[in-house]
């Protein structure tokens, strides 16, 4: 299945406390779970002014059908094509 990287633009995203980063996770995962398994949030990295979310979906739509129904922006979302590290240099 497809794996998606979506940029949330949220201003001071950095400054969130852990108690405004649990309230965005719960509130994604009960979307997740009304949604089904078709779509699965893998992890988050938080910036001083976005965040940035690794998704596994079968396509853009449903991506952003999540993020509509959480109440979340979606800025943007691309499909990963291929992922390297550095053991792609061996």
């Amino acid at each position: 299945m497809p794996k998606f990287v979506i940029e949330r633009e949220l201003p001071g995203a950095g400054q969130l406390s852990a108690q405004d980063l649990q309230a965005i996770s719960q509130k994604s995962c009960g979307v997740l779970g009304e949604m089904g398994p078709q779509i699965q949030w893998l992890q988050s990295y938080v910036t001083d002014d976005k965040i940035y979310c690794i998704y596994i979906a079968p396509d853009e739509a449903t991506v952003r059908e999540h993020a509509s129904r959480g109440g979340f922006p979606a800025n943007s979302v691309a499909r990963v094509r291929s992922v390297i590290d550095p053991t792609t240099s061996e």
